[in-house]
């Protein structure tokens, strides 16, 4: 009978129906175990800040730090919204538990018990035990963080981007307020390293001034890394933003940027960080630029030592090892004697000399022989010899390059080397000088500026061009030396983005600029080619400015004359028109008569010849047409609405282009009708931004127009 008790029901079979009078357990045997409610699925999966906060026993301050270093950003559930929460923010619990295992949640528990302590012993007026425990303060690092985020190096190189934005926008802040020195000197020196590096290995591949600030392109080691410099204003610190979050990113920006700047300086054989040259309490107190400029001068110092370094290394091992070697023969072998030395010395030499001169007299010989062959089959050596002799050179160039052997873009950065190579620029007092000078220095040119730290002073003929943006040049240049050129600072850009060095008549002192067009619009894709791209593309073509400029201008004589003939065969057909009227009321003569017949005839064949000529084309436009409305009606309706998406964006894009087109011929002609002229749609828009005042200023209760009235009476 087994374990059946007399007395009890017969237990219920396991294959018995769940709605059965079974027991509770042998239910959940069969069914699971019930489910709360939001403890399954998507209710589950996603959890909100406050019960993330709750579950890490943090402050709502920590967790946000914690989330920034760790690389942990708020999701977005797809579908339905948990726990029907709208608006809330949520966060994915795999990311919470990465967090709850992380070392730097617990020395921020560390900290926060540590500074309860020290609270306690300032609210006791204890000071020597707060100073006592203020030196043991817990510490942490983000090393870890860093390798966890970035497993490889071209991870991190192609994260660069908001690191070195942020970097060099805490170098161009005020350090006041929320703002430690600690911090602003710490990105001045990070920016330094960052831009001696680039102009060093000539990296900087694209350059461009905006409105927001300069953006800076370089290309290392196959990625591409865009940051933004600020401007240097004097730059006010705005209330509504939190910094605490700016300088926990900064936090973690320092460390990654510390790194790759370890492993770049380490590819090309410096040790970073290196010592910058100067005195320090002037650099701590200096600009940017003024701490690049140390900086370039310690890395170059550090890259010629370690190239000297290596050959002296290599002479001394070399030198060392033949006198190891001299020292052991002279010990196995006895000195022989003089006479037997001598003689042995001269036999030797006497026949190292016939030899020698046996080898000589075979190569003249097969060179000879060669010179001969060459000759009789008019082979030219001078065209070898000379793509060898710029091999040569080449590989030499490469070798200057640090990390030129290994780098893959090696001929753009000899090409960028060479641009600029033998020009030396000058830059005035008023001229920004960080982004100018990061640029002229990865082009291959040698830079100059007003002050003591200058490498150039301002009266060294070697100066070529002289950097100034004055709307004339000011009295005291007269003494300056004549051979050197006035140029604006676009120039620079300009140069470096379409590599090759344009004319220097358009960046004259107080000239209106041409375009400062954007090295990352494509104009093919596009569909629009601006004028100027259009003009140093010829240039780079060979052609020559007074070329250009004579063909523009008989383009332009030959529009106007074009526009003439138009208005005078206007003129004339309504004259004709008036004159047949006026024939027509007289009486002709049968010569005249047959005359015109004879006109109208041929008149006529010609418009019967076009006439047919278009209804050819409209007939082959509809045939086209109604293939084209075929095809579409054959189409799935997936396909057809991908179809109408694509031919929506191409009108846009036509009717951009169109609009672009109509500006352009408007700027060269505008003598057209309905075009306006540049300065008169500049006065129409402050005639605007006129009435937009005074509209203001009339809802608050008065008006300009009155007080203008007033002050004429008074007068």
């Amino acid at each position: 009978m087994g374990n059946r008790t007399k007395g009890r029901p017969k237990q219920k079979s396991i294959k018995a129906a769940s709605h059965s009078g079974m027991g509770s357990k042998r239910k959940l045997s069969r069914m699971g175990k019930k489910q709360k409610k939001h403890h399954s699925g998507l209710d589950a999966t996603f959890i909100g800040r406050t019960a993330c906060v709750k579950r890490l026993q943090v402050t709502l301050k920590d967790f946000r730090r914690l989330c920034i270093l760790k690389g942990i950003y708020p999701r977005q559930p797809l579908g339905r919204i948990p726990k029907n929460k709208k608006g809330q923010t949520f966060y994915h619990i795999k990311d919470i538990k990465a967090i709850a295992h992380e070392p730097v949640l617990e020395k921020f528990r560390e900290f926060r018990a540590f500074m309860k302590k020290i609270r306690r012993a300032a609210g006791r007026n204890e000071r020597d035990e707060a100073a006592r425990k203020n030196a043991i303060v817990p510490t942490y690092s983000l090393h870890h963080l860093v390798k966890e985020r970035y497993p490889r190096f071209v991870d991190a190189l192609n994260d660069l981007d908001d690191a070195l934005t942020l970097i060099y926008l805490f170098a161009a802040l005020p350090s006041e307020g929320a703002i430690k020195a600690k911090v602003t000197n710490k990105a001045k020196v990070l920016a330094a390293s960052w831009g001696a590096y680039c102009s060093t290995t000539f990296c900087i591949t694209k350059s461009f001034i905006s409105v927001k600030g300069i953006y800076l392109e370089a290309s290392i080691q196959g990625s591409t890394i865009r940051w933004v410099v600020p401007h240097s204003f004097t730059q006010f610190l705005p209330e509504d933003v939190d910094y605490k979050v700016m300088q926990t990113f900064f936090e973690f920006y320092e460390t990654l940027l510390d790194f790759v700047l370890f492993k770049l300086y380490n590819d090309i054989g410096v040790r970073y960080p290196m010592p910058v040259e100067g005195d320090p309490a002037k650099l701590e107190a200096g600009s940017k630029s003024a701490i690049l400029s140390a900086s370039l001068k310690s890395l170059k110092n550090a890259l010629n030592s370690s190239t000297g370094a290596i050959g002296n290394a290599v002479t001394k091992s070399v030198e060392t090892a033949a006198a190891e070697e001299d020292e052991d023969a002279a010990e196995k072998q006895q000195p022989p004697k003089k006479n037997q030395s001598s003689k042995k010395s001269k036999e030797l030499i006497k026949s190292v000399g016939e030899a020698l001169s046996k080898v000589e007299e075979d190569d003249n010989d097969e060179e000879a022989e060669d010179d001969d062959e060459d000759a009789e089959e008019g082979v030219d050596v001078a065209g070898p010899l000379k793509a060898a002799l710029e091999s040569m050179a080449e590989e030499e160039d490469r070798k200057t390059i640090p990390g030129g052997n290994e780098s893959e873009l090696n001929d753009d950065a000899l090409k960028r080397k060479h641009l600029f190579a033998g020009l030396t620029f000058f830059l005035s007092r008023e001229i920004p000088r960080g982004y100018l000078e990061l640029v002229c220095l990865a082009y291959g040119g040698s830079v100059g500026w007003e002050g003591d730290d200058s490498p150039i002073s301002a009266k060294d003929p070697k100066i070529t061009h002289h950097i100034v943006d004055r709307p004339k040049l000011p009295a005291s240049y007269n003494g300056l030396p004549k051979s050197r050129e006035f140029v604006q600072p676009q120039w620079i850009l300009d140069c470096a983005n379409f590599m090759y060095i344009l004319p220097i008549a358009k960046y004259a002192v107080g000239v209106t600029l041409p375009p400062h067009l954007s090295p990352w619009v494509d104009d093919e894709e596009e569909g629009y080619k601006p004028a100027y791209a259009e003009y140093i593309e010829r240039l780079k073509n060979g052609e020559s400015v007074e070329e250009i400029e004579a063909e523009e201008l008989e383009a332009k004589i030959l529009a106007s004359k074009k526009e003439q003939e138009d208005e005078s065969s206007s003129e004339d057909e309504e004259n004709e028109n008036d004159n047949r009227k006026a024939e027509d009321e007289e009486p002709q003569n049968d010569k005249d008569d047959e005359e015109e017949e004879d006109e109208e005839q041929s008149e006529e064949s010609d418009q019967d010849e076009e006439k047919a000529k278009k209804n050819k084309n409209k007939k082959r436009k509809k045939e086209e047409d109604e293939a084209h409305d075929l095809a579409k009606v054959m189409m799935s309706r997936k396909a057809s609405r991908l179809y109408g998406r694509m031919q929506r964006g191409i009108a846009q894009k036509k009717a951009s282009v169109e609009i672009l087109h109509k500006r352009r011929k408007a700027l060269d002609d505008p003598r057209e009708k309905g075009s306006k002229t540049v300065l008169k749609q500049k006065v129409e828009r402050l005639k605007d931004e006129r009435k937009d005042v005074e509209r203001a200023y009339a809802k608050t209760g008065g008006s300009m127009k009155k007080s203008k009235k007033k002050k004429h009476q008074q007068s």
